[in-house]
């Protein structure tokens, strides 16, 4: 899933939402974070804690992870906690059953950071590319 399927639809001629996504100020923080997640993520692969790690971007306080980025430290929206497929399957967040088909559709990590994003509505998985298309 990319993080354009979580963006609310602008309805066609419509009025300007009234409350902007949460997910536009995730978007902005993973820009600027991304050089730092990829460095994690690498460094996780590299030492074989885990062939596929997996990112918590959260607001709140969570129990899954290692901090690596504190929101309140750096002035930013949210929190990023290192974690692995490993630990997530431990804690049971992604059932035995589904393991293959969350392996099958895990992106290439040198190339996406796969977060795990968790706002009061609830959670999902998206893959962010570390290098952003210019908008030109």
């Amino acid at each position: 899933m990319d993080i354009e399927e979580l963006l609310p639809q602008q309805p066609e001629g419509g009025k300007e939402e009234q409350r902007k996504s949460p997910l536009l100020s995730l978007e902005k923080d993973l820009e600027l974070y991304a050089a730092s997640i990829k460095e994690v993520a690498v460094e996780i692969m590299v030492e074989g804690i885990s062939a596929n790690p997996i990112f918590v971007a959260h607001q709140h306080t969570v129990s899954i992870g290692e901090l690596i980025l504190d929101r309140k430290e750096l002035n930013t929206e949210w929190t990023i906690q290192a974690s692995t497929f490993e630990e997530f399957v431990e804690k049971g967040i992604i059932s035995p059953e589904k393991k293959a088909l969350f392996l099958k559709s895990y992106k290439k990590p040198e190339d996406y950071m796969c977060v795990f994003v968790i706002v009061p509505e609830g959670a999902n998985f998206i893959y962010y590319p570390y290098q952003v298309k210019s908008k030109a």
